[in-house]
């Protein structure tokens, strides 16, 4: 029950709360470490609020870092129990001025009051004070909590609201819609009405949020263990169709029944994003986000002139790739990921025609990046249409069969064994040392001689060799 005292986080944030009261400053823990203490959940880091200014904190503690003075925050550094440095948050309480980029505060004058700070944050739940010492005295939550704005109401409630007017609260900074939507679907919580309404009256301006940020939220929200109702929430806000409008599209599209019995693609999409656990790797997340992408623009109906045809989506694969490559390019996405999140659009397909693939194929098909989340990927996709997991099990036991060294051989034909035996390095050598290597994958070469062998066969001697 009091686990959280286990925590080196609590119990360097406590520290700090501990000293500014010795030095003579108030000081609590604030924002999202008491919600999910109040909770009973894990919290993650541990904030603190204070009366002291940046240039008191940074004097009272001996490593520091001022990564937002101007906006009172400053970084505190300590050792945990293993010596491994912990780094705690400290900010000054603070009343805000106006915000005319709608994200950050043009002017910020500090407080020595706890009530004047709380009232510019974001919601109830995330608005609430915690006295570290008064909870170890008194075990008491209730007691130890300073509650302005209702937070502890709201959480027994289980809504997300507001503080004050919402629609102020959103004109300030746009990104609080999104992260209104990431707690409310992550804690299994209803946007308050009033709330829910200022949102979809300013959804539209939620572009004033740095591609970056919007990025990481949407992230955020597929990766915390409720992706479906998160992206149900961004549909009813009126979210959705400014950050995702391509997901969006995915509404209403037929699917044919003897594959989709679930229903359209945007419900067959929801069903793989309730299949993603917490902490799962983002990168798969957004490969079941956008696997489908690329069939609204692909839809065929059935022809009534050929008995029997059903609903098609031709080439919505290479269209999902053009579409996955633009979407996480807006997004800003790193090399990186956008190339992982590519290929599980672009292969996703490339299961139904495991069964026939020469060996070759196969093992290049298992030694694709991460294949491990391309497997996920197709179990999900399976289990939320036909449910048919014949494919699945084939490719996973080939996968966790086959030793590194039988998919991903030393080559025994390389471009330099070509230019000895004669051959002229151009286009065309990428296609022989795959020749070559198809060979050797397949068990019809052991040895260089054998593959240069092979190689003579097929493209013929190399024009010194001949003359």
């Amino acid at each position: 029950m009091n686990q959280w005292k286990d925590s080196p986080r609590y119990s360097a944030a406590r520290e700090i709360v501990v000293v500014l009261r010795r030095t003579g400053y108030k000081a609590y823990f604030a924002g999202g470490c008491v919600r999910d203490l109040l909770l009973g959940l894990e919290a993650k880091d541990f904030d603190v609020a204070t009366s002291a200014t940046p240039d008191i904190v940074m004097g009272v503690f001996a490593k520091t870092y001022s990564v937002g003075a101007h906006f009172g925050v400053v970084l505190v550094c300590s050792n945990g129990a293993d010596s491994a440095e912990i780094t705690t948050e400290v900010a000054t309480f603070r009343h805000d001025g106006a915000y005319s980029d709608g994200r950050r505060p043009d002017t910020v004058r500090f407080s020595t009051d706890p009530r004047e700070d709380v009232l510019r944050r974001d919601f109830t739940i995330n608005g609430m004070l915690l006295d570290p010492v008064v909870l170890e005295e008194t075990a008491d939550f209730e007691a130890a909590t300073l509650d302005y704005v209702g937070g502890r109401d709201d959480l027994k409630a289980r809504i997300v609201r507001a503080i004050g007017d919402p629609s102020l609260r959103f004109a300030e900074d746009k990104l609080r819609m999104l992260r209104a939507v990431r707690f409310a679907a992550r804690l299994e919580f209803e946007i308050e009405p009033r709330t829910m309404t200022a949102i979809q009256a300013a959804a539209s301006e939620i572009g004033q949020v740095s591609s970056e940020r919007i990025r990481d939220e949407l992230t955020l929200m597929l990766t915390e263990g409720h992706a479906r109702r998160a992206m149900e929430l961004l549909d009813t806000s009126g979210l959705l169709a400014y950050v995702l409008p391509e997901a969006l599209r995915m509404k209403g599209v037929e699917q044919p029944p003897q594959f989709h019995p679930e229903g359209d693609v945007w419900i067959h999409t929801l069903l793989l994003l309730e299949k993603l656990k917490p902490g799962v790797p983002s990168t798969l997340a957004w490969g079941a986000l956008l696997h489908d992408i690329g069939k609204p623009a692909t839809f065929r109906p059935p022809d009534p002139k050929k008995p029997g045809d059903r609903i098609r989506f031709d080439g919505h694969v290479e269209v999902g790739v053009r579409m996955a490559e633009a979407i996480l390019g807006r997004l800003r996405f790193s090399n990186e990921d956008t190339e992982q999140i590519v290929a599980l659009v672009k292969n996703h397909m490339r299961f139904g025609d495991i069964l026939q693939m020469r060996e070759s194929t196969l093992k290049r098909f298992l030694r694709l990046p991460k294949f491990d989340e391309h497997l996920a990927l197709h179990w999900m996709d399976c289990m939320s249409a036909h449910c048919d997991l014949k494919l699945y099990e084939f490719a996973k036991e080939k996968y966790e069969a086959a030793p590194v060294e039988s998919i991903r051989p030393k080559l025994l034909v390389t471009g330099k064994d070509l230019i000895a035996a004669g051959y002229r390095p151009g286009p065309e050598f990428k296609t022989i040392l795959e020749a070559a290597e198809d060979a050797q994958l397949e068990g019809f070469a052991t040895t260089t001689e054998e593959g240069m062998a092979i190689v003579r066969k097929q493209f013929g001697d190399p024009p010194a060799a001949s003359a």
